[in-house]
């Protein structure tokens, strides 16, 4: 079992009891602001790595709730395999952050705590989205927004993020299912990328995928099978107390990952009609 600790913005004073009493902070955006949304993901080759990024998962916070623009993150440790399953794969780890615009971004990435996650890491890829559509709330909020220019390209490759907070009493149910998504999933010749997060070890689980087009993405979320039954099954019996769905559009993606550079997941490569790598 791993231990992973929520990560909101939230400023507060304890009680007597020592439990964090909390307190809203409105945060001014410029109304002319258009919001990025990044995800980091880091690898950690060696032990003392890898320690060091586990003990982040209490400590970053810290740091990251003293970056200017910031305005919500999770940290986030991730599953063996396919990703889709209750077991930590130690050696990955991930940041998501919104920003109120690309200004903030920049200088946010650049901090200490996002380059000592660099400098501790074997590889890392970062990658700058464009939320274009969402549902659902995290953590009682409403954190990604749309906007005009944020319109879906279908024809680029599309970010599907899920999560979801599992009702306690459901937990053997719900990971039932979790091999025969996996399997599907890693077997569909479309997806680009795919990887599960936690927040919360077996209780708020995420994933993260990205497909080469919308038609693509469409397909397999409403293919008669496991992962079918499953969104059926969520609907009809309330598996969960908390869930939000969004697709982004990728307007940057730098870096390193399983020792390939992954820059042309960007959608500009797909809209100057330039042919992309292959993705292995």
């Amino acid at each position: 079992m791993y231990i992973f600790f929520d990560n909101t913005i939230n400023k507060g004073r304890t009680n007597n009891k020592g439990r964090i009493l909390t307190q809203t902070t409105k945060i001014s955006v410029k109304e002319d602001a258009i919001q990025v949304v990044t995800i980091s993901f880091f690898r950690f080759e060696t032990i003392k790595d890898r320690l060091w990024a586990f003990s982040q998962m209490l400590f970053a916070r810290f740091h990251l709730n003293r970056i200017k623009g910031l305005t919500f993150y999770k940290l986030f440790g991730s599953g063996i395999g396919e990703g889709f399953t209750p077991l930590q794969n130690t050696r990955v780890y991930a940041i998501l952050a919104v920003w109120e615009d690309n200004e903030k971004s920049l200088a946010g990435l650049d901090s200490p705590v996002f380059k000592r996650y660099q400098n501790h890491s074997g590889e890392s890829w970062k990658l700058s989205l464009k939320t274009t559509s969402v549902r659902g709330e995290w953590s009682n909020q409403s954190p990604f927004s749309t906007n005009r220019e944020n319109e879906i390209n279908a024809d680029c490759p599309i970010v599907v993020l899920t999560r979801a907070t599992i009702r306690p009493k459901i937990l053997l149910k719900f990971f039932g299912h979790v091999p025969n998504i996996s399997k599907v999933i890693g077997a569909d010749p479309n997806v680009m990328f795919k990887i599960g997060l936690a927040e919360v070890p077996f209780l708020h689980q995420v994933t993260f995928s990205i497909w080469p087009d919308l038609d693509s993405m469409i397909q397999f979320a409403h293919r008669d099978g496991p992962h079918k039954k499953a969104i059926d099954d969520v609907r009809k019996f309330d598996w969960f107390s908390e869930e939000l769905y969004a697709r982004f559009n990728i307007s940057e993606s730098s870096g390193i990952w399983e020792g390939q550079s992954r820059k042309h997941y960007e959608n500009k490569y797909y809209e100057t009609k330039l042919k992309p790598l292959e993705v292995t």
